[in-house]
């Protein structure tokens, strides 16, 4: 998710946003207790209670079964809290002033909702002898502002899936300790309280509070089965200073039922999250978003056959989808509430308003960067008008693409730029098409005359209307004429075999020569004689796997979910000498890994490995840079204190690691943690070889080397969550760089910036 455009969304919605307290639910009573001394893990009854539920977790639930199946209905309302009466005579609100007569009062304050969608699920999985699990939509209804569909999925994006028995606990990508987890009398207090019966079970009941309550922590209450150690309700509550930006707090329920007396599913799962931008002042303006869900008619070990699990794609917007309020009525399980039916009704009258149809084509342009034309035309994308570079100076780029709807199975998009240096137009058009929403075949072509930075990243986008950040960024440090003129025309056919696995072909010709040959040269040697332009044809075929990514939408463009997936890329590429007089052949490998994972509460650990290698002698527009960053903002898979080109490899294999301890260090220093700030830490380094003949083919102003006698590395930390309130996005990294620094112009320190638009 773009977040830079959820804050646009958030400051649209909101005129005057910050954040209040989270109006809670009816919550089970908890007797608070002053200086009550804390028990000795061994010595805490709670403690051989939660041994018996990490013994029995795995005889609890569907992982007892076969094969499962069950239905899942899901509803997520957005409402806008404490509203008071100057804010509702607004000349904003001048002819929809209607609207508040379906507000709530809640504490003299007007709580309006603005947007409710309702979802039904159909879920599949089976045990052995290989996991596989599917999930299908078979019914859609919203409401408010769902014609961009952006706040649904911006919604459903804040929402991760809750195993409580697992150690660790995903909210916004930030890793909480389960309060069920084996280490959890590490993170946090437990109280036995006395036993209840919930749910005609009778329970433990067991209170739990963070033993630091000024880091990334929740506290609330688990009950316990007494027969049989199973789960029956938790509650999650975060805490009061909750170090996360745009939520100042959440709340979850998670209850299961209990068919026999043995086995525990899920039920209800209820999720509430309260969100701002400026500030966590008390009666603030802010967004309250919810989400139901309930899980019903359960059937189990119905010895599915594989074909159920066939690929599907998950989609939200489709006629098909559109059913009779009698299928409501039957599948969601509990009637809706009045403020429920209200949104209908109230979303009915505000289309006909002329002022909130400009209103709603105000959001959609700032959320997703591109002005709708006609109902089939977007000018875009808006964010990309303005860059800079060397040659070129400043560039203006204007574009558009077609849109009908979300779900478009088919998508042009063109765009033309002019650099005010150099006096050049450039271009480039696309077209896809989308034959098959279930396996996702499409093909695509397209062409563009460009100038751009070659050296920028070693596993490449083949796509056309992709631009590297070097060749348009606006603050860059040092000159940089290493920029080449491209000339492209490609075609590519793409299918999705299995579910989040990707095959594609791409067929390309291009011409490369130098943007700038006084400066920079790409002149190559072939049969003894110079060359100054490159003539390459080729054929690329790439896999890229996504296991666990989630996607909204069906269309030819999807939006994909924040999530902690894995992505694996494995590329061939063979050029082609002979085919439109390409002057090389050659074979190219390499593979690309890129990972996530949440450490528990020491945070966030992002992993990137990539390895490749050309197998035969080709000039450097065609061999592999590792990439380097000669701008002053920070941009992901680069080395920040590598000039473009200072390393040339044949083969190669890069790594980084950079990891996130969100406050979790800073936290001790009494003043400092005020500030809310969090450290990162990072290593990259990258090894490999360069052979004399591919020195040799190049006629080249440059020195090119490769890091082969010993693997290249920096390093550095980096300070992020700075700003105010809960704006805080900017991020400084300083830089260190670690050897080499005999090269001609290396950098031995540097720093960087950027924002960071995450929670």
């Amino acid at each position: 998710m773009n977040y830079f455009k959820l804050l646009l969304v958030f400051t649209f919605l909101i005129p005057i946003v910050a954040f209040s307290q989270i109006k809670e639910k009816n919550i089970d009573a908890v007797v608070i207790k002053s200086s009550k001394k804390k028990l000795k893990k061994k010595d805490n009854p709670a403690y051989e209670i939660l041994q018996q539920v990490w013994k029995h977790k795995k005889n609890n639930g569907l992982s007892q079964f076969q094969d499962y199946q069950y239905n899942e209905y899901e509803k997520i309302q957005v409402d806008v809290i404490n509203l008071d009466s100057t804010f509702t005579q607004k000349k904003i609100f001048n002819k929809v002033d209607f609207i508040f007569k379906y507000a709530d009062t809640v504490d003299n304050k007007l709580s309006l909702p603005i947007y409710f969608n309702e979802t039904v699920y159909k879920n599949w999985g089976k045990k052995e002898p290989v996991k596989k699990e599917k999930k299908e939509v078979l019914a859609n209804k919203a409401s408010g502002f769902s014609s961009n569909e952006v706040v649904a999925n911006t919604a459903k994006n804040l929402y991760k899936d809750i195993n409580i028995y697992d150690n660790i606990l995903n909210f916004f990508n930030i890793g909480f300790t389960s309060p069920v987890a084996k280490d959890g009398f590490m993170s946090y207090d437990y109280e036995l309280l006395s036993d209840q019966n919930y749910n005609s079970v009778d329970c433990y009941r067991i209170k739990y509070t963070p033993k630091r309550k000024d880091v990334l922590s929740i506290y609330g209450m688990l009950y316990i089965s007494k027969e049989n150690y199973a789960v029956v309700r938790a509650t999650l509550k975060s805490s009061k200073n909750l170090n996360v930006n745009f939520v100042n707090n959440f709340y979850n329920e998670l209850d299961f039922d209990n068919p026999n007396d043995s086995i525990f599913l899920p039920k209800k799962n209820y999720q509430e999250i309260q969100m701002s931008i400026l500030s966590k002042k008390d009666k603030s303006k802010s967004l309250v978003i919810k989400k139901n869900t309930t899980f019903s008619d359960y059937l189990f070990n119905q010895n599915l056959k594989d074909e159920v699990f066939e690929q599907k794609t998950e989609f939200l917007s489709d006629e098909q989808l559109q059913k009779d309020e009698n299928f409501w009525e039957e599948n969601r399980k509990t009637p809706l509430s009045e403020s429920e039916k209200n949104i209908y009704v109230m979303m009915d009258e505000l289309n006909n308003v002329p002022k909130f149809k400009r209103a709603v084509k105000l959001y959609e342009t700032l959320a997703s960067g591109y002005y709708n034309v006609g109902n089939a035309i977007d000018i875009g994308d808006l964010y990309s008008t303005i860059g800079f570079n060397d040659v070129e100076g400043f560039r203006v780029r204007v574009g558009a693409r077609t849109f009908f709807s979300p779900n478009d199975m088919w998508r042009a998009a063109f765009y033309t730029a002019y650099g005010f240096k150099d006096g050049q137009i450039k271009y480039g058009f696309e077209a896809r098409k989308m034959f098959n929403r279930d396996n996702r075949f499409t093909i695509g072509i397209g062409t563009r005359r460009d100038v751009m930075q070659l050296g920028a990243q070693l596993t490449t986008d083949e796509g056309i209307m992709t631009r590297s950040f070097a060749s348009s960024g606006v603050l860059n440090s040092g000159n940089n004429f290493n920029l080449s003129s491209v000339n492209q025309t490609s075609a590519f056919a793409a299918i999705d075999p299995f579910k989040n696995f990707t095959v594609r072909l791409d067929a390309t010709y291009q011409t490369i020569k130098s943007a700038n040959p006084t400066k920079f040269s790409l002149d190559f040697y072939q049969n003894n004689q110079l060359f100054s332009e490159l003539k390459d044809s080729k054929l690329a075929l790439s896999i890229t796997a996504r296991p666990g990514a989630k996607f909204s939408q069906y269309g030819v463009d999807r939006y994909e979910h924040s999530t902690l997936a894995p992505t694996f890329v494995l590329k061939y590429t063979r050029g082609l000498e002979g085919v439109f007089n390409a002057d090389f052949n050659y074979n190219k490998l390499q593979f690309y890994y890129y990972q996530p994972f949440l450490l528990k509460s020491f945070g966030r650990l992002i992993l990137n490995v990539e390895a490749g290698k050309n197998f035969n002698t080709v000039p450097l527009a065609l061999q592999n840079v590792i990439p380097g960053n000669q701008s002053y903002g920070l941009t992901p898979n680069t080395f920040s204190l590598l000039n473009y080109y200072e390393f040339v490899t044949d083969e190669y294999l890069s790594f980084q690691a950079e990891h996130h301890f969100n406050g979790k260090l800073l936290s001790y220093i009494p003043l400092i943690k005020k500030l809310k700030l969090r450290e990162v830490a990072f290593y990259r380094t990258a090894i490999g070889s360069l052979s004399d003949a591919s020195k040799n083919i190049n006629s080249t102003n440059i020195l090119l080397s490769a890091p082969h006698q010993k693997p290249y590395y920096e390093y550095g930390f980096g300070i992020e969550n700075i700003g105010f309130g809960n704006i805080r996005m900017l991020r400084i990294d300083f830089n260190w760089r670690g050897n080499y620094l005999e090269n001609p112009g290396a950098q031995k320190f540097g720093i960087k910036f950027g924002l960071q638009y995450n929670y």
